[in-house]
């Protein structure tokens, strides 16, 4: 997989790099959010959205999860269900690669139970400062959660600021 996230970019980063990726061979899910008119369009596979029908499926799939989730006082996102259905999709299409798109932030996103090959931070600005931090290199700290050991990491160019806090999280 290769994990993206950031402030601005981070959606046409996503879709230009798993189209490359598709046309370079690949079997490529991409999972990216929001959605823009069907709720669907955030899980792809080559280019198609899921079917219906898949959809249907991996929700049928996860239920008994969030049924034993909600009896032990668990509740989560919808955001967090959703990469749940969307992995559970891109291993049964036994993707190749899939591009990942982070919701909010990185340390704590659900999407960053992955262990991608590369990692990728788009320009960072002011966002979500509520639950992110009111500075940019607390919000720069946050979505360099998503870096691992030993998996390359990547970024623009970026403030001062924010470049520090990446480099730093980085080594």
């Amino acid at each position: 997989s290769v994990h993206v996230a950031g402030t601005k970019g981070k959606g046409s980063t996503c879709h230009m790099l798993a189209g490359m990726l598709q046309y370079g061979g690949l079997k490529t899910g991409l999972y990216t959010s929001p959605h823009l008119i069907d709720l669907r369009e955030r899980i792809r596979v080559n280019e198609e959205l899921i079917p219906r029908d898949a959809l249907v499926e991996q929700v049928k799939r996860i239920e008994p999860v969030l049924r034993k989730m909600a009896h032990a006082g668990e509740r989560p996102t919808f955001f967090e269900i959703f990469t749940a259905m969307a992995f559970c999709h891109f291993a049964d299409q036994k993707v190749d690669i899939a591009v990942i798109e982070t919701g909010m932030g990185g340390r704590l996103d659900s999407t960053n139970v992955i262990l991608p090959e590369v990692t990728a931070i788009t320009s960072i600005s002011k966002d979500h400062m509520a639950v992110l931090g009111n500075t940019l290199a607390k919000i720069a700290e946050e979505k360099a959660g998503i870096f691992k050991r030993d998996v390359p990491a990547l970024t623009c160019q970026q403030d001062p600021e924010v470049l520090a806090v990446l480099r730093r999280v980085a080594a």
